[in-house]
C-alpha cells in the first residue's frame, strides 16, 4: 500500500497522450465544421439584389455557427481526453473530478493553438500576396492620397493643406472647380469616416462572440471530459 502511495505521489496527474489525441480530434471537427459553415454561408449570399439572404442573417447565422462548432468538437475532444486517460487509483473523487477538467481544458487548449495556427498559416501567404499586388499597382501620388485619407480617418478635420491638394487632384481628373472639389474631398472623407466606423463595430461585436464561443467551448470541454471519465473508472476487466 505505501508503495502504490508513494508512486501516486510522483506520478504525473496528466495523461498527455490523451490530451493530444482529444486535441487534434477537436481541431479536426473545428476545421470540418468552419469549412461546411463557410460553405453554406456562401452558397446562401448573393451579390445580386433581392436573391439570397442578406449580410447581416449571414453574419448572424456564422456566430451560431461558430458556437454550435465550439460546442462540438470541443466536447468531442474531452470526451474523447476522459475515456482515454489513464485510470488513477487511491486517488480521491474530488480529484479524479478535477484531473478530468483539467485533461478537458487541456485539450480545449491544445485544440485552438492548432486550428489557429493552421488558419494563420493559410491566411499569411494570402494576405502577402494581395498586398504584394497592391503594391505593384500602387503610384506615387496614389501612396500620398492614400497616406493623407488614412490620417483623416483618425483626425476630426482634415488639415486646409491636405484638402487642397486632394482638391487639386479630383479637379484636374473630373473637370471640377476648386470649390466642388474640395466639397467632394470632404464628402467622400465623411463617407469613408462613416464606414470605418461601422467596421469597427462590427468587429468589435464579432470579436466579443468570438470570445464567447471560445469560453463555452472550454466549458463544453472541461464538462465532457468529466463524463468520459467516469464512464472509463467503470470500465472494469473481465
Amino acid at each position: 500500500m505505501e508503495n502504490s502511495a508513494s508512486d501516486e505521489a510522483y506520478s504525473s496527474g496528466v495523461s498527455w497522450a490523451a490530451v493530444i489525441a482529444g486535441a487534434f480530434v477537436a481541431a479536426a471537427l473545428s476545421l470540418i465544421l468552419l469549412a461546411l459553415g463557410a460553405g453554406f454561408g456562401l452558397s446562401a449570399i448573393s451579390p445580386w439584389s433581392n436573391i439570397g439572404a442578406s449580410a447581416s442573417t449571414v453574419g448572424k447565422a456564422g456566430i451560431v455557427w461558430l458556437i454550435v462548432t465550439q460546442i462540438i468538437a470541443s466536447a468531442m475532444g474531452g470526451y474523447l481526453a476522459g475515456r482515454l486517460r489513464t485510470k488513477w487509483a487511491n486517488v480521491h473523487t474530488d480529484e479524479v473530478y478535477f484531473r478530468d477538467t483539467a485533461h478537458g481544458f487541456l485539450v480545449w487548449a491544445v485544440g485552438l493553438v492548432v486550428t489557429a495556427s493552421f488558419l494563420a498559416s493559410a491566411a499569411l501567404p494570402m494576405a502577402g500576396g494581395a498586398a504584394h499586388l497592391g503594391a505593384t499597382m500602387t503610384t506615387g501620388a496614389s501612396v500620398q492620397t492614400d497616406g493623407i485619407v488614412a490620417n483623416a480617418l483618425t483626425q476630426e478635420d482634415v488639415p486646409a493643406a491636405d484638402r487642397t491638394y486632394l482638391a487639386q487632384l479630383v479637379a484636374s481628373r473630373t473637370g471640377l472647380g476648386q470649390a466642388d472639389a474640395e466639397r467632394r474631398v470632404v464628402e467622400v472623407i465623411g463617407r469613408a469616416k462613416s464606414v470605418a466606423d461601422s467596421a469597427r463595430k462590427t468587429a468589435a461585436h464579432l470579436l466579443l462572440w468570438i470570445f464567447l464561443a471560445l469560453l463555452i467551448g472550454a466549458f463544453c470541454a472541461s464538462y465532457a471530459a468529466t463524463i468520459g471519465g467516469r464512464q472509463r473508472d467503470r470500465v472494469k476487466r473481465v
